[in-house]
């Protein structure tokens, strides 16, 4: 295994609209707070890295009360130095695995048409896992699994159990039309062993092994749970 660095890298989406629509989109600001305050109180410090880098659009959908009321995203919000990590990212390209414990890939909508596109990501994630560290992503994310060959070959996630955004999901949200492609779907064709919660919506997290995933926003501190309670195990 390689050494502890009780760090962990965090990819966010540069896109900020639909290509089919006139939807804006980008980073669900949720699944990036909700994960970083649990690894924060835990004692992990981390970087916010991005395929293009420089400022992140917010999706204005994780911005209504109800989202920012939910597990102090609002608080986070407000603060200007916590926001202020979205107006430059590094770009995925520059970061180094060695720095690293874990990978983690936040969604909102936008992750759908920038994760999958970026060899940079892709080459970053089969390093993590490969260098035996933790690959995690949650909601939409799991598109950044998608293109992510390992060295022998195979797919990262053929064989292996790990969920994400669900087209019932999809549809309840509205975004049916306005998606690209159908991330449930294209996992299953890789060959992964797909899971939902019973109820859309409802939080659910999977791991296998090293692999952890979860379904939707409101599973994000729980795949945070499960990425740290794995670090400070290992």
């Amino acid at each position: 295994m390689p050494a502890a660095t009780n760090k962990i890298l965090i990819i966010v989406t540069n896109a900020d609209e639909y290509q089919k629509v006139g939807l804006r989109t980008g980073l669900w600001l949720g699944e990036l707070t909700h994960f970083w305050d649990f690894a924060e109180e835990h004692g992990f410090t981390m970087d916010v890295a991005s395929p293009s880098g420089g400022k992140i659009p917010l999706d204005p959908e994780s911005l209504t009360r109800q989202m920012l009321d939910a597990e102090g995203t609002g608080k986070r919000y407000l603060d200007r130095d916590f926001m202020d990590l979205l107006k430059d990212t590094m770009k995925v390209s520059d970061a180094s695995v060695d720095d690293y414990d874990a990978i983690y890939l936040t969604g909102g909508h936008g992750v759908m048409f920038d994760f999958p596109q970026s060899k940079d990501l892709e080459s970053l994630i089969a390093r993590f896992y490969e260098t035996g560290r933790v690959v995690a992503t949650v909601c939409h994310g799991a598109a950044g699994l998608l293109n992510v060959t390992l060295s022998n070959g195979e797919p990262l996630i053929k064989g292996k159990r790990v969920t994400g955004f669900s087209w019932p999901e999809e549809e309840l949200a509205n975004r049916a039309q306005a998606v690209p492609y159908n991330v449930q779907e294209g996992l299953k064709k890789l060959g992964a062993d797909y899971s939902t919660a019973a109820q859309p919506f409802a939080p659910h997290v999977v791991e296998d092994g090293r692999l952890i995933t979860g379904q939707n926003p409101f599973s994000a501190r729980a795949v945070a749970e499960a990425v740290v309670k794995q670090l400070v195990t290992e």
